[in-house]
C-alpha cells in the first residue's frame, strides 16, 4: 500500500499506459481519476478499477475541460496528491515535410499545450498545499529519435525539457515533476508508431531493444508507483528510461 491515502489523476488512463498505471495505483492504495477523450472507456475502467476509481471525460488539448476535470477532482477529493500527464498522440511515420498541418497541431496540443494546461489548473492548489507530484509520459523518440517520427519526437523531446524546468521552478514549493521515457509498447499507439502492425515490423522494431521486448503497461505502473510515492521523495528532474535498453 504505497500510495495509501493519496489521489492520482491520470490523463489516457482508459487504455495502454495510462490504464496500466492506474491498476497499479489502485492496488497500491490510491484513489484514481481516470481521464479520458473517451468518456465510455473511462467509465468502463473506472467499474472494473472499483470503488477507490471515478472516471472524467476530458479533452487535455482544451482549456475549459482540463479546467472541469480539476474542478471534478475538487468536489470528489477536495486535494490532488499526484498528476500523471499521459494522454498522447503521434503522426503516422512520414517525412517531416509530409506530415499535415492538421496533424502537426494535434500533436503539440494534446502532448505538449496539454501540459501546460494541467500545470495552469493544478500548481496553483499543490503550490498552496506545499506538496505535490507530477510525472509526465514522455518517450524514448525524445531522447534517440527515428526518422519519420520528426513532430512527435520533437514534442516528446519537449516534455522531457519541460520536466526538469518545471522540477527546478516548483522544488522550493514541494512540489517534485519526474518524467517516463517508454520505448513503444503494447498499447493503441503501437500500429502508428510501426506504420503497419505486422510480424516483420515488430521483429524489426525488437531487434532495436536489447531486452528483445516492448514496454508493457505494467512496468510503466511499476515504475510510476515509484517516482509518485514516498519511496522517492529525493527525486526531481529526472526522466527514467523504461526502454530494456534501448537508448544505450
Amino acid at each position: 500500500m504505497r500510495l495509501s491515502g493519496k489521489t492520482a489523476i491520470i490523463t489516457g488512463g482508459a487504455s495502454g499506459f495510462g490504464a496500466g498505471i492506474a491498476r497499479r495505483f489502485i492496488a497500491e492504495g490510491c484513489r484514481v481519476m481516470v481521464a479520458d477523450i473517451n468518456g465510455d472507456a473511462a467509465a468502463q475502467m473506472a467499474i472494473e478499477l472499483g470503488e477507490n476509481a471515478v472516471a472524467q471525460k476530458v479533452d487535455v488539448s482544451d482549456g475549459a475541460s482540463v479546467d472541469a476535470m480539476a474542478e471534478a477532482a475538487q468536489e470528489v477529493w477536495g486535494d490532488v496528491d499526484i498528476l500523471i500527464n499521459n494522454a498522447g498522440v503521434t503522426h503516422l511515420p512520414a517525412p517531416m515535410e509530409d506530415v499535415s498541418e492538421s496533424d502537426f497541431d494535434r500533436v503539440l496540443a494534446v502532448n505538449v499545450k496539454a501540459v501546460y494546461l494541467t500545470a495552469r489548473a493544478f500548481v496553483p492548489r499543490m503550490k498552496a498545499r506545499g506538496q505535490g507530484v507530477i510525472l509526465n509520459v514522455a518517450s524514448t523518440a525524445g531522447v534517440s529519435p527515428r526518422p519519420n517520427l520528426n513532430w512527435y519526437n520533437a514534442s516528446k523531446g519537449w516534455m522531457i525539457t519541460a520536466t526538469k524546468t518545471m522540477a527546478v521552478e516548483l522544488a522550493p514549493n514541494g512540489i517534485r515533476v519526474n518524467a517516463l521515457n517508454p520505448v513503444a509498447g503494447e498499447t493503441p499507439l503501437l500500429k502508428t508508431f510501426l506504420g503497419e502492425d505486422t510480424p516483420e515490423m515488430r521483429e524489426k522494431f525488437l531487434s532495436t531493444i536489447p531486452l528483445g521486448r516492448f514496454s508493457s503497461p505494467e512496468d510503466l505502473g511499476n515504475a510510476a508507483c515509484y517516482l509518485c510515492s514516498d519511496e522517492a521523495t529525493m527525486i526531481t528532474g529526472v526522466a527514467l528510461e523504461v526502454d530494456g535498453g534501448r537508448c544505450i
